[in-house]
């Protein structure tokens, strides 16, 4: 009987310890080299561990078990044949070995047929995510997956045939009280909103801009851009693109606190917050400064989706300067958003009501949207932090200044 010990690789620099998220396979199971085992949470990021053998597998660690990196989580007798007749299962296709430094890959190979190993009613990725989104809960669908699994189609076909609710007698609760334990990545989470409030001197500053100009511009281009860049035109480019130059004028609001000392970067890494299964992840474009808007849009779909499959890295999510948020895409109107630290700045976009207005003298109903910038005023005063926000105002509501950088045209044709 030849026996692997199978020890947590270290994902990512300054992680000691990860949380065992989930098993995808039960004891005794017999597993493929490479295949998906087990979805773990560092403080960063969920990630997947990959078999390094095929074999019988032997768990050494619980679900929610806080593991340190380099432990025994599993035991992989590697003599064990195959079983007859079963399928291969889903795998990685670059798995890390335990000694490499380097963060576990999540990327999977597309498979017609993966093999379940969830516990019954347990949904897919997909699944969960299509359930969030509509609210859905596990005891409104039928499972039909492999072992009780919970399939995309099973939440699209109970959400087509519709719930059996009564609107007059509420949504239907029980007296019931369930617990749940916080994941890491949520324990995190919430430890760096409470260090934040407690160890900076933030304040929020607020504006408002007048959408109707990137609008028009939009409505006027955005599917010929989309034909020509394969990326759909939003607002976060426009607003991303803002931020870059507003940034050069303003480096305080591009810098952070280290010690007796403050850092400048003479480069904008822009933080994009984004909902995820898992909690709020904020993934990293990089060099924002020196994109255009397709460049623009592409990380930010390119990230995003990562953050909402579950496949974000520990390496996407830092190093950033400076963070949008955007409440408005959940129907927010106005917010303080809660800086990202180290950062020292965050910028909070809500959504677009039509408001009436003075244009001119004369009474206009235009779109409007409400940001705000939360800042550290030990670092940025309070004229650099409402500059900073002037600026992406006149930027947004007169777009074609993003081709000059944050000068007026006709002061470039003027050289002036």
């Amino acid at each position: 009987m030849a026996i692997l010990e199978m020890k947590v690789p270290s994902p990512g620099e300054s992680i000691s310890e990860v949380e065992i998220a989930q098993w995808l396979v039960q004891d005794g199971d017999y597993v493929e080299k490479d295949q998906a085992i087990a979805e773990v949470d560092s403080d960063k990021a969920t990630l997947e561990l990959p078999a390094e053998q095929s074999g019988i597998i032997t768990l050494k660690a619980a679900d929610g078990d806080t593991v340190k990196v380099g432990q025994v989580v599993c035991l992989i007798d590697t003599s064990a044949a195959k079983p007859e007749g079963s399928t291969p299962p889903v795998v990685a296709p670059n798995p890390i070995p335990a000694s490499s430094p380097e963060p576990v890959k999540t990327e999977q190979l597309p498979n017609p047929n993966p093999v379940a190993t969830y516990a019954a009613g347990t949904p897919s990725p997909a699944a969960a995510k299509l359930m969030a989104e509509n609210n859905v809960s596990q005891k409104q669908i039928t499972a039909t997956g492999k072992e009780g699994r919970i399939t995309k189609n099973d939440v699209v076909q109970a959400i087509s045939a519709g719930f059996d609710t009564n609107a007059a007698n509420g949504w239907g609760g029980s007296r019931e009280v369930s617990r749940e334990k916080m994941s890491m990545l949520r324990r995190k989470i919430a430890e760096r909103l409470v260090s934040v409030k407690n160890q900076t001197a933030m304040l929020t500053t607020f504006n408002e801009i007048d959408m109707k100009p990137v609008m028009d511009l939009r409505a006027k281009y955005k599917d010929a851009f989309a034909k020509h860049h394969e990326v759909n035109l939003g607002f976060m480019s426009f607003f991303t693109k803002a931020v870059t130059e507003a940034l050069n004028l303003f480096p305080a609001v591009n810098g952070q606190i280290d010690g007796n000392e403050m850092v400048f970067h003479n480069y904008a890494d822009i933080g994009i917050a984004v909902s995820s299964p898992k909690g709020l992840m904020v993934p990293v474009v990089r060099n924002a400064e020196q994109m255009s808007l397709a460049d623009i849009e592409r990380e930010i779909k390119r990230l995003a989706i990562k953050a909402r499959e579950g496949k974000i890295t520990p390496e996407d999510m830092t190093g950033g300067t400076f963070t949008i948020t955007n409440g408005g895409v959940f129907g927010s109107m106005l917010s303080t958003p809660i800086i990202n630290p180290p950062q020292s700045a965050i910028l909070g976009m809500h959504n677009i009501v039509e408001r009436p207005v003075a244009i001119q003298g004369k009474v206009e109903i235009r779109p409007i949207m409400y940001v705000a910038l939360s800042y550290d005023h030990r670092i940025i005063d309070g004229k650099e932090s409402v500059g900073f926000l002037v600026k992406v105002k006149e930027m947004i509501e007169n777009p074609e200044r993003m081709i000059f950088g944050s000068k007026d045209p006709a002061e470039v044709l003027l050289g002036l």
